[in-house]
């Protein structure tokens, strides 16, 4: 084969080849841009998570469960609880809520769960309620009356009163879990160095909260999710199982004590994520 040949069978495989690219390159910019519009259209934004925490507890019992929100891209906050009175921390809770726009998953531990019950009800804002180790008072319940409803609640045993003069110089008594007691009682799952530190930072509740009857219950109207904690020695599981059954809610059962968040962050944040998928 002479060099003309060779020259003119060169330049028929580059024209070849030049065709199959153009070919490619036109494909890929008709086909690109419709599979990338399904990917880019408009997200709902997720509702705000607003954690409201309970007795013998601070904010920053929910730290596990609020990297893990934060991570999956929810905002969040966590309400510093008074724990005064049932009606006053409700209406703290109120004024907190009416600072968020848009929807609200509204997730109580504890106590908690009978503040975000009285705070939530009339906020069309606050679509799903999640209640972890915590009460569900029907109107009139207080939380000594749940505590006592059925056995397993070790936690008048445990408390230590002290007596505290209010501003208007009426006289209340603070519950706090004694020092020695307070890992059994309260976190039994939780490490030692930990509950040690719990123990110390721990927040009292007066005895009149506990004692103070709750308002008409938000859980009536809006979704709601609870978290069991069988191992709990505050609130007896049983007593979380009625009051879960009586509000017809979504419920899951953990191994846990009745420090969750802080034991159980992720079993914490799967539940509070279940109630959040179900904002529309």
């Amino acid at each position: 084969m002479n060099a003309r040949s060779l020259t003119r069978r060169a330049r028929t495989s580059l024209t070849v080849l030049a065709g199959f690219g153009i070919a490619a390159a036109l494909t890929a910019a008709t086909v690109a841009p419709a599979s990338a519009d399904k990917n880019t259209g408009p997200q709902r934004p997720k509702p705000t998570v607003v954690l409201v925490h309970g007795a013998f507890a601070d904010s920053t019992s929910w730290n596990g469960v609020v990297k893990e929100l934060r991570h999956d891209g929810y905002p969040v906050v966590a309400v510093a609880n008074p724990l005064r009175s049932l009606s006053g921390d409700s209406a703290y809770l109120k004024d907190v809520l009416a600072g968020i726009d848009g929807p609200v998953v509204l997730a109580g531990h504890s106590y908690g769960g009978s503040v975000i019950s009285n705070a939530a009800t009339g906020n069309k804002n606050v679509k799903a309620l999640v209640y972890l180790a915590a009460f569900l008072p029907e109107k009139g319940e207080s939380a000594v009356d749940l505590s006592g409803k059925f056995p397993g609640s070790t936690l008048g045993d445990a408390l230590r009163p002290v007596p505290f003069t209010n501003p208007d110089g009426s006289r209340g008594t603070d519950l706090y879990i004694r020092n020695d007691k307070f890992r059994h009682q309260f976190a039994a799952d939780v490490s030692r160095g930990q509950t040690d530190l719990m123990a110390v930072t721990q927040r009292p509740v007066t005895d009149a909260a506990l004692a103070e009857g709750a308002a008409e219950p938000a859980w009536k109207s809006i979704p709601s999710w609870v978290l069991i904690a069988d191992q709990d020695l505050n609130i007896p599981p049983r007593t979380q199982q009625f009051m879960a059954e009586r509000a017809h809610a979504h419920t899951t059962k953990v191994r846990a004590s009745h420090a969750v968040s802080v034991s159980q962050p992720g079993k914490v944040t799967d539940v509070i994520e279940n109630a959040a998928h179900s904002v529309r």
